[in-house]
């Protein structure tokens, strides 16, 4: 007996739609417009509020709060004073339209997706832009200052504290792009569970290595001081925690509906128990 298009779709729901590959490109290009549109709007608010200037003295704060008193930082470059806060702009405009972007990476990779995989996919994009944020913020409001003071105890006397503001960009530049990368562990850890690269109980029991690879990673990543290396490592081996414990749950919400039905028609049925004789 012939299977019906009931069955059909049920079997492969993305039957059918599939595009050709100009398509995909025009698409490709679309999602790429509507991403510099986000860059360009969010970059004109932080050029109106709190501007270039605003931006400087805000990441500068960490550093100021440890040099002379009165001291500011210098350009050396001469086309520095034009050059950095343009760069700092781009940041903020990128760190503002993060949601946006990755939005449009989804809606690209949507009409490819079954819908219980587009169910866990949002979730995952809200999830991912917060733990960027917050890898972000723990540089701005901990690691910094932390690390400047560190630094600061062994700069001599003799010697002025005032570093150059394209190297002092630069510098914080990859210590936001290390900690925002390194804080999606519990999103990488629950995507290798979720598609069946490796169990649970195997991560478990990959702990002490990846403590081990935690601290490698510290150490190429971050300054040469103590502080920003385990300021780095010790949030990565608490989220590699959390992430074993979210992977519990997400494969559960993420499960296909023809996974839960051959689970359910593996269990065998319930034996029927006579009623208790008087």
């Amino acid at each position: 007996m012939a299977e019906s298009d009931t069955d059909k779709n049920k079997d492969d729901e993305l039957a059918g739609t599939e595009q050709p590959f100009v398509a995909h490109l025009i698409e490709l290009r679309d999602r790429l417009i509507y991403c510099i549109y986000g860059l360009v709007v969010a970059g004109g608010l932080l050029a109106i509020w709190p501007g270039p200037s605003g931006l400087i003295d805000f990441v500068a704060v960490p550093i100021r709060a440890h040099m002379p008193h009165d001291a500011k930082l210098i350009a050396v470059g001469v086309f520095s004073p034009f050059f950095v806060p343009l760069k700092v702009l781009l940041m903020a405009a990128v760190l503002l339209a993060l949601p946006w972007l990755m939005y449009q990476a989804w809606m690209f990779v949507a009409p490819g997706l079954y819908s219980h995989e587009k169910r866990f996919a949002l979730p995952l994009i809200f999830f991912g832009s917060l733990l960027a944020y917050a890898g972000i913020a723990f540089v701005q409001f901990f690691v910094l200052d932390k690390m400047f003071n560190f630094i600061q105890h062994f700069t001599p006397a003799s010697v002025a504290a005032t570093p150059d503001i394209a190297s002092y960009v630069e510098s914080i530049l990859s210590l936001y792009l290390a900690f925002g990368v390194a804080f999606q562990v519990p999103i990488v850890v629950m995507l290798l569970v979720r598609f069946e690269m490796v169990t649970i109980e195997k991560l478990k029991s990959m702990r002490g290595y990846f403590i081990v690879g935690a601290f490698v990673i510290a150490a190429v990543l971050t300054p040469p001081d103590v502080i920003s290396q385990l300021a780095l490592a010790v949030p990565m081996i608490l989220l590699y925690e959390v992430g074993i414990w979210g992977a519990r749950y997400f494969v559960r919400f993420s499960r296909s509906p023809d996974s839960d039905e051959a689970e359910g028609e593996a269990k065998p049925p319930a034996e029927k128990t006579d009623s208790a004789q008087p």
